[in-house]
């Protein structure tokens, strides 16, 4: 069985593929203090409550905090006895590679997003992804990666709006009942969800202009649902996009003998 890891910024998500079906998806914050040990605690305690055997042969690992990536490479070698891939690596291949500017750098969650995106959805696709950054990832006809834009996220948004005015508390992010708030927290909440919607739109708008043929657009993280509320701003929402994304990967490299 494949061991899928997609390390965020706030969470880090572990996936069982069996090379059909997600077994299973545990979640953890993401702490680059934590050992393999730890790691392996944690994990073999939720997959026998989940009663999944610890029968993991594959890790692959998508991390955009480099500090985490060695931790995990020993979680792999040390107690699954095996080389994890780690997007982004040089040794770890791609379907097809990403044409950015020459030197460029791409988050390993966005190569991966893109090869998920277009194994399920085709080409010329906008994958919006909710997460400590809002980021909107361009796939092309072929399935490359070929760029897209970065924002700032919801909940990062949200706390600096409190940290750096004194008088406005934390809010939880929700669709308010109108646009108009009359009192703080509603105001607040209003110009959230509602500025992110148009930040969604807009840029949407923006990218097919620029391409100037008809996109798809796909959501996932876990606040797109929400989002999703606000006039139908993608087309539809994928939960498991990144996790899809890694088998995506794996199978690649599997099937290009470099595993």
């Amino acid at each position: 069985m494949l061991l899928a890891i997609d390390c965020g910024n706030t969470n880090t998500v572990f996936s069982i593929w069996d090379g059909e079906n997600i077994l299973c998806t545990l979640r953890a914050s993401t702490e680059h203090q934590r050992t393999a040990d730890q790691y392996f605690v944690w994990l073999s305690t939720l997959l026998n409550h989940h009663k999944l055997p610890l029968d993991i042969n594959a890790v692959i690992i998508s991390s955009t905090v480099p500090r985490v990536v060695f931790n995990l490479r020993v979680l792999a070698d040390r107690y699954f006895n095996c080389r994890p891939l780690v997007v982004g690596k040089p040794e770890c291949l791609l379907p097809k590679p990403p044409r950015v500017d020459e030197g460029t750098q791409v988050g390993p969650d966005r190569l991966v997003n893109a090869a998920g995106a277009y194994d399920r959805y085709g080409g010329d696709l906008i994958v919006v992804d909710f997460g400590t950054a809002t980021t909107f990832d361009v796939v092309g006809a072929d399935g490359a990666y070929e760029g897209g834009v970065i924002a700032p996220g919801v909940n990062l948004s949200l706390q600096a709006l409190h940290e750096a005015a004194a008088a406005l508390p934390h809010v939880d992010v929700t669709k308010p009942q109108k646009v108009i708030g009359t009192n703080t927290v509603s105001c607040m909440q209003s110009g959230v969800f509602w500025g992110y919607v148009g930040l969604v739109r807009e840029i949407c708008s923006r990218i097919k202009g620029e391409y100037e043929r008809p996109m798809k657009v796909i959501s996932t993280g876990g606040l797109a649902p929400l989002f999703g509320q606000g006039d139908a701003v993608y087309d539809m929402f994928d939960e498991f996009l990144t996790i899809h994304g890694l088998t995506v990967i794996h199978k690649y490299n599997e099937d290009q003998g470099n595993i």
